[in-house]
Formats: C-alpha cells, sequence, structure tokens
C-alpha cells in the first residue's frame, strides 16, 4: 500500500505552472498566467463563496423570499391563522346546527330515540354578604 506523504502532496500543490493564451493565426501571446493548482483551487473556493453569499442575500434582502414555499409574510401568516381558527368553529358551529335540526326534525316527527341530556350540573350556592 502506498504511503501519504504531505510534503509530496503541498509540493505538487505549490509546483508552478503556466497558462498562455495565444492567438492561433498569428501565434502572438495574448496572456500569460502563471499558476499553482493551490492557487487555482483558492480562486474557485473563493468564487463559489462569493456568489452563494450573493445569491443568498438577493433572496433574503429582497421579495424573492415570498416566492419559496413556507415562507410568507408574517403578516400573512397571521391572518392565515385566524382564518383557519374561524373556519374550524364555524365547522363546529355547522355540526352544532345540523345536529339541534336533526333532533328537532325527529321531536315534530314524533320518533322515540329522542336522547335525554341527562348531564347533572354543578351551580355552586350563592355567597352571602354580610353587611
Amino acid at each position: 500500500m502506498a504511503k501519504f506523504d504531505a510534503n509530496s502532496t503541498l509540493k505538487r500543490l505549490q509546483n508552478r505552472y503556466r497558462l498562455v493564451v495565444m492567438n492561433d493565426d498569428t501565434y502572438e501571446e495574448v496572456v500569460t498566467f502563471k499558476l499553482s493548482r493551490l492557487s487555482v483551487y483558492v480562486f474557485l473556493s473563493t468564487i463559489f463563496v462569493v456568489l452563494t453569499g450573493l445569491t443568498v442575500a438577493l433572496i433574503v434582502f429582497t421579495p424573492l423570499k415570498l416566492y419559496i414555499p413556507g415562507y410568507g409574510d408574517v403578516n400573512n401568516t397571521k391572518e392565515l391563522r385566524e382564518l383557519k381558527m374561524r373556519t374550524d368553529s364555524l365547522e363546529q358551529e355547522m355540526r352544532y346546527r345540523d345536529q339541534y335540526f336533526q333532533s328537532l326534525q325527529n321531536v315534530l316527527q314524533g320518533n322515540k330515540t329522542v336522547k335525554l341530556d341527562t348531564t347533572k350540573l354543578k351551580i355552586p350556592k350563592p355567597e352571602k354578604i354580610n353587611d
């Protein structure tokens, strides 16, 4: 098994290379760069971090964030919660109303299957006020 040598890896990253851009017709050198693998890696990493930061800033500080699913305006979220509570209470009231009308219809038709409310009420005794 090959032994890992940190010095040779570091030297390979620091070896210098020349990148030459030439005009194909005249063979004239247009641009020359002296690069190493490490400098290319650092340059590409920096570009990646900057582009990621710009993308995040664009989303966070502009109205584009409203297009992200699950991320909405605070006021809209509050209104949605209130509307949901109202809808739930209206559904409960509709069930009570339907039950009441069904019971009323049974009574008017003379059905004997009317359920009586046998719930015991606990009525508190009135307090005595001493003058």
